[in-house]
């Protein structure tokens, strides 16, 4: 790998964060609907009241000056003030960040092992009962909305069996004495949101490692392995699951970064407290920087894992060349 693939993969990826930057600002003015309008009439406050929030905030100046001055405060790492919470968007969407991150990772690792297994298992005994279950599991997962599979999940271990919690992160006005007891609580309010977001792309990941290792299984040097006598069970192992591993690299780190945006549904049913929550909240308020500013983080998200996803694909697959 050269410094001048390198070089071109980071402008491409300047550009398209500029692109993003671009629709990010612009989208979000010309959605119908006036925040200010929605704030001045549930304060009770009057027209004029309105005008000064509007002016405030500058949404009264020319799209192209606000764009310009859109574009300084984000070099200087400034998301603006939230309509709603009168504070500065950085900071609300960094005390979100974490708690998305860490249900979107272990969910993210729960879909991999789940995906990897019954993909690999299908693949190998491709025709056979074991294969239709699989196969059959991964379709059915797939076209279940997360929201349902949320709501299914909550009514049954939470309302009706009451064993795990129902919404949260912590239990409301817990004290937690220990770290290890605040983990543990943490912990235990992750499990539901965790499965649900996991089986939600678990169906896709299954589906893709199947279609990759039954590629892989008809090259030559399969061939060859089967005709040395190797097992079943060493050839798919050894020889093709490594090269089948290829496709799912590209997905896994790109779906990462759709996760965050993602996890919405899942977040919104368990109120769970990260971004996706905080979008649907800013969705109902109209509170446009938060929108901007958590639109922004996903694409960045999703640009570095595209980014990163190419430079680890070069380095797992030789053969790859790079221009």
């Amino acid at each position: 790998m050269n410094l001048s693939y390198l070089s071109k993969k980071l402008f491409h990826s300047f550009i398209t964060l500029f692109i993003v930057v671009t629709i990010n600002f612009f989208l979000f003015r010309i959605m119908p609907g006036d925040p200010f309008a929605m704030i001045a009439k549930a304060a009770n406050l009057s027209t004029e009241y309105k005008e000064q929030l509007s002016a405030l905030y500058g949404y009264n100046e020319p799209f192209p000056i606000q764009y310009v001055k859109y574009l300084k405060q984000l070099a200087n790492l400034d998301f603006g003030l939230s309509f709603k919470y009168r504070k500065p968007v950085m900071d609300i969407i960094g005390s979100r960040l974490m708690a998305t991150l860490t249900l979107a990772f272990i969910a993210q690792l729960l879909a991999i092992v789940l995906g990897m297994f019954f993909g690999t298992i299908s693949a190998a005994f491709r025709g056979k009962k074991i294969d239709v279950l699989a196969l059959g599991f991964a379709l059915f997962i797939y076209s279940i909305p997360a929201f349902w599979l949320g709501i299914v999940l909550v009514s049954f271990f939470s309302v009706k069996m009451g064993w795990l919690p129902l919404n949260g992160m912590v239990v409301a006005g817990a004290v937690h004495t220990t770290t290890g007891a605040y983990i543990a609580d943490v912990a235990k309010h992750l499990v539901l949101p965790v499965i649900t977001l996991g089986l939600a792309i678990t169906g896709g990941y299954t589906m893709i490692m199947r279609g990759s290792l039954l590629d892989v299984l008809t090259e030559d040097y399969i061939t060859t392995a089967r005709a040395k006598g190797f097992t079943r069970r060493k050839i798919v192992i050894k020889h093709a699951l490594p090269n089948a591993m290829l496709p799912m690299v590209t997905v896994i780190a790109i779906n990462f970064g759709f996760m965050i945006g993602g996890a919405i549904q899942t977040e919104t049913v368990y109120s769970w407290p990260g971004i996706g929550r905080l979008i649907y909240e800013a969705l109902m308020a109209r509170d446009y920087p938060i929108l901007q500013g958590a639109f922004l983080i996903i694409s960045i998200t999703v640009i570095v894992a595209n980014f990163i996803a190419d430079i680890l694909y070069g380095y797992l697959d030789p053969r790859i060349k790079y221009d």
